[in-house]
């Protein structure tokens, strides 16, 4: 009866369930894995910032480059604040409300620069009763300590490319996008201060690119769930036509056939039921002339 699946369209349907059904498993695994080991990143953040907070400061060389692990970290470094090129970065929310950041950029003693965020303020960048809230960075030798921050991406929430912006704005704090800007080097990093200068408010750190609890985590839940899907679609397939396939055969056993979904007539039952067309009819009385 189950002959069938020694048939060659029965052994690629099989040899195909026999393969995707473990590839959705191990996708839908992986993906869950991706998902825990966020989470996993998320919790150890969590706890180095409230480490962080309490921790002394570490020079800024000794933090560079910027990884998963010292990103948010308290780095100092010791320079003078160049006037000259200070940047607003627009379109920036903090506690749900619009506003701006103020980027200076720190000259250190090897001429080397690094950007520092000196505060957040609400309102419009391009505006000019905004913008003239700005404090002037202090002058001289100063040591700025604030948490590290790698490069951000164009692609980052809230961050927008700096093609089209006014003179004196930035759309992404990197040092790809400050090197048409200033006549020296960049680091590959920017620090946001712990304290801020009224009337500015301290930016805290943001999460490191690629772990935390961020949109991409949910991706990875969703698509667990997607290939777990998957898999349990390509079995109940199987099984549908298997079935189908087990009564088509179970049928042509007994010998009925798609014309013929009543089977063969059995012993006993007239071959030309009354009401045919064909045969001899019995003509009830009231039919008699």
């Amino acid at each position: 009866m189950y002959r069938f699946l020694l048939t060659p369209r029965w052994w690629g349907i099989n040899v195909f369930t026999a393969l995707a059904i473990p590839v959705c498993l191990f996708m839908g695994s992986w993906q869950l894995g991706r998902f825990e080991t966020r989470v996993d990143t998320h919790r150890e953040q969590q706890a180095q910032t409230d480490e962080a907070r309490t921790a002394d400061a570490a020079p800024l060389r000794d933090l560079l480059p910027v990884t998963t692990e010292t990103s948010g970290r308290q780095a100092s470094v010791t320079g003078r604040y160049d006037t000259d090129h200070q940047l607003l970065v627009p379109d920036r929310d903090l506690d749900e409300r619009k506003g701006f950041y103020v980027l200076t950029l720190l000259r250190t003693d090897g001429g080397k620069a690094v950007p520092v965020v000196r505060g957040w303020l609400p309102g419009d960048a391009g505006s000019k009763d905004d913008s003239a809230k700005v404090p002037a960075p202090p002058s001289g030798q100063v040591t700025v300590t604030g948490a590290l921050q790698s490069s951000e991406s164009p692609t980052s929430k809230g961050v927008r490319a700096s093609g089209g912006l006014p003179a004196g704005q930035l759309g992404v704090i990197s040092a790809a996008s400050l090197v048409n800007l200033v006549p020296y080097e960049v680091y590959d990093a920017w620090i946001t201060v712990s304290k801020a200068a009224s009337p500015l408010t301290a930016v805290p750190p943001a999460t490191a690119p690629g772990s935390g609890l961020d949109l991409k985590a949910f991706q990875n839940l969703g698509y667990t769930g997607e290939w777990f899907v998957f898999a349990g679609f390509t079995l109940f397939m199987w099984f549908r036509l298997f079935r189908r396939e087990a009564e088509a055969a179970r049928d042509l056993e007994l010998g009925i056939t798609p014309e013929d979904p009543e089977g063969p007539a059995q012993p006993g039952r007239p071959e030309n039921p009354e009401g045919s067309d064909d045969g001899p009819q019995t003509r009830s009385p009231a039919g008699a002339a």
